[in-house]
């Protein structure tokens, strides 16, 4: 996998002195001239999704436990895992056992797999249900082991999205992709740019856009020179792409981040989107970057007539980073106060950083117990599995002027303020077969609120499937 953004960033990067949180810092900042237009990336929100989880059985041409373990081939458990928490599980109708003992209410440690078009589908639909515009869809390397994969990960998105209204486009990361200038010229070319005929493909500017993360970072994983650079964004813009750059966060200012002499590079792109993940991890950090970077990279990209895309992230789950929220909505005020012309989420769905939004564990009862991961209550807030959708959906709504520019986060925890998870049913019992059947019935479960159903899973092997639902306490399995 190579060294990650984050670890990279960690690594070169010292932190610097963060500024108080004060009065004063409630003033909007002057209206930022934007170069283009509102568009499917200007005026809006995006969100990274890597797409890259599998699982052995899913028919993926990977054909391993993709990003889910170390050792791919092997199922991911608490000595083989390559993530930091754990998804909430209860929408997905195909889940894949793994070697995690079971979660806290008993039920078996099931994963998704990206390739399964459900798992796109339902990403999507939460996309759409709280008012997400754009997927940035993650491409590496496509000449190795996972470029099968890759390619038909592109299908299953761009599907999605048209069925459910949501814009995509193609993110290039160049990491560790020694023949990238030749190669990825030709994977436009020969494959990617014909996603482009999609009525979901992004365009700004009327022209599709195209993302190249990972120019002028000053590690091993990034060799490129300025001219092989330069070469490649504007090849893209000679094939009429809008170009955007995911870059250093010193960018501009120059440090240990950002290689030095890349200026013409940075200034050479339609939008810049430095890159966060690893440098911020609470409130007063978000401020002390606010001044130290973004209203200077504003006025430098209106100056050099550039769109200006910032990263807002959750936080880190396992770094008790979120504070239920107040992390991420610090950052989405202070990029709107600064007129910012859009905003990039890190990511959907990065549950090896821990910086998802994606629907997550709740509690310790939907993780698997011998696992050491935190839920989104670490800090003692219930926070609802879609709380962080939730928010980037308010955060959207900011940016656009839906609603008021506001340092306090207008977004509940929990959705209708019900904050206790039901208890799980019990004493399940067979009250009938037949060569075919089961009939099953159980006790209820009891809630504050009130339970509104029951998912029925049927497990075979290393794999789980819902069987049905049922409003009450009894449900008959057919097909067996």
């Amino acid at each position: 996998m190579g060294v990650t953004r984050r670890v990279f960033l960690q690594a070169a990067i010292a932190a610097t002195a963060a500024g108080g949180i004060g009065a004063a810092e409630t003033a909007l900042a002057a209206p930022a001239g934007a170069a283009s237009p509102p568009g499917d990336v200007v005026g809006k929100v995006t969100v990274g999704y890597q797409g890259w989880f599998a699982c052995i059985g899913d028919s993926a041409p990977i054909n391993g436990w993709w990003h889910w373990s170390q050792n791919w081939g092997q199922p991911p458990s608490r000595s083989n895992t390559g993530i930091t928490c754990w998804p909430d599980m209860r929408e997905y109708t195909h889940g894949y056992r793994t070697a995690y003992a079971n979660l806290g209410n008993g039920q078996p440690a099931t994963l998704f797999s990206s390739y399964d078009q459900q798992t796109v589908d339902l990403h999507f639909s939460w996309m759409q249900q709280n008012a997400i515009d754009t997927a940035a869809l993650q491409r590496f390397d496509p000449g190795g082991q996972e470029g099968p994969t890759r390619d038909g990960m592109a299908a299953k998105v761009r599907s999605s999205a048209e069925s459910h209204g949501v814009k995509f486009y193609i993110m290039y990361d160049v990491s560790n992709w020694w023949n990238m200038q030749s190669e990825i010229k030709t994977d436009w070319t020969t494959k990617m740019s014909a996603h482009t005929s999609s009525s979901a493909y992004a365009r700004q500017n009327g022209k599709p856009v195209v993302c190249i993360w990972g120019f002028g970072f000053n590690d091993d994983n990034h060799p490129f020179s300025v001219d092989a650079c330069l070469d490649v964004i504007n090849w893209f813009k000679g094939q009429g792409c809008y170009v955007i750059g995911g870059v250093p966060r010193e960018w501009r200012t120059g440090g240990a981040g950002t290689k030095t002499g890349y200026t013409d590079v940075y200034h050479a792109f339609n939008m810049i989107s430095p890159w966060m993940v690893g440098a911020i991890g609470n409130a007063a950090e978000s401020d002390n970057a606010y001044n130290t970077y973004t209203v200077g990279d504003e006025a430098d990209c209106v100056a050099h007539g550039m769109d200006y895309q910032p990263c807002v992230l959750p936080g880190d789950v396992s770094g008790r980073q979120r504070a239920h929220g107040d992390f991420m909505w610090r950052q989405f005020y202070n990029m709107c106060r600064a007129g910012v012309q859009g905003i990039y989420i890190s990511m959907f769905d990065e549950y090896n950083e821990g910086n998802q939004i994606a629907k997550t564990a709740e509690t310790q009862a939907s993780v698997p117990t011998d696992s050491g991961f935190l839920a989104l209550d670490e800090d003692g807030t219930f926070c609802s599995s879609d709380y962080y959708l939730r928010l980037t959906g308010d955060g959207g709504r900011m940016l656009k002027g839906q609603i008021a520019l506001t340092a306090i986060r207008p977004t509940p925890p929990v959705a209708g303020g019900d904050i206790t998870p039901p208890s799980a049913p019990g004493s399940l019992q067979v009250t009938g077969h037949s060569d075919t059947t089961v009939a099953l019935a159980w006790n209820a479960a009891g809630d504050n609120v009130g339970v509104t159903g029951y998912r029925i899973m049927r497990v075979s092997g290393s794999t789980s499937t819902q069987a049905g639902t049922a409003t009450g306490t009894s449900f008959t399995v057919t097909g067996l």
